[in-house]
């Protein structure tokens, strides 16, 4: 992922400054601002000046932690205080994760940050007489015949920690803890609260299935 990561952000404008590095992951994360503002709690605002000298010097009022969720998660990255389910888990970054692991690379490609791509593992065709057989997708291995929530989340838990500047995995990046940061995930959408909150999963599922 942090190759794929690079590329997509490398390739978006304005490109970040510095360039991101497609193999050492020491200058991403709240090192890089197009990193940061992708990782940055909503709770915060990176373009706020003292939120990001805050994150960067592990104030105690700016902690990073899986309880808030980050901006990637949402489309565009936009947070509504006032309706914080709105484009919660439509993050294009998201989308594109999910195509890169579950469908292939190249349909992660075809994509661009700013779209609204919802997914949906590619139908198979057959092969024809003379067609050398290629490797099946992970979704089709894995026979998913529709985008699950536990899938969205390992996604995110992915995506969350390319974008970082951890180079080799762990769980715990900081005071992040990427375990949990999957549970919150799965725990949204397969124990909603309320019946209202159980037809907002229930939308948010069909988007991506659609």
């Amino acid at each position: 992922m942090k190759l794929a990561v690079a590329s997509w952000l490398n390739e978006s404008c304005p490109p970040p400054n510095p360039p991101i590095h497609s193999r050492d992951k020491t200058g991403r994360g709240f090192y890089n601002d197009a990193t940061a503002r992708l990782l940055c709690p909503v709770d915060f605002d990176w373009a706020n000046t003292a939120a990001k000298e805050g994150i960067r010097n592990y104030e105690p009022n700016f902690q990073v932690t899986a309880h808030s969720w980050p901006s990637f998660v949402y489309r565009d990255g936009e947070y509504d205080r006032e309706d914080p389910t709105k484009g919660l888990f439509k993050g294009s970054f998201l989308v594109r994760t999910f195509k890169h692991i579950f469908t292939s690379p190249s349909s992660a490609a075809d994509a661009r940050p700013d779209e609204e791509l919802p997914l949906e593992p590619l139908p198979k065709r057959p092969r024809t007489q003379g067609e050398r057989c290629t490797r099946s997708d992970v979704a089709t291995l894995l026979g998913m015949r529709s985008v699950q929530p536990r899938a969205i989340a390992y996604s995110a838990v992915q995506l969350r920690f390319a974008l970082s500047s951890c180079g080799s995995w762990r769980n715990l990046d900081d005071d992040f803890e990427h375990d949990q940061f999957y549970i919150y995930i799965v725990n949204y959408f397969e124990h909603p609260p309320t019946p209202t909150a159980k037809a907002s999963v229930d939308a948010l599922l069909l988007w991506w299935n659609r």
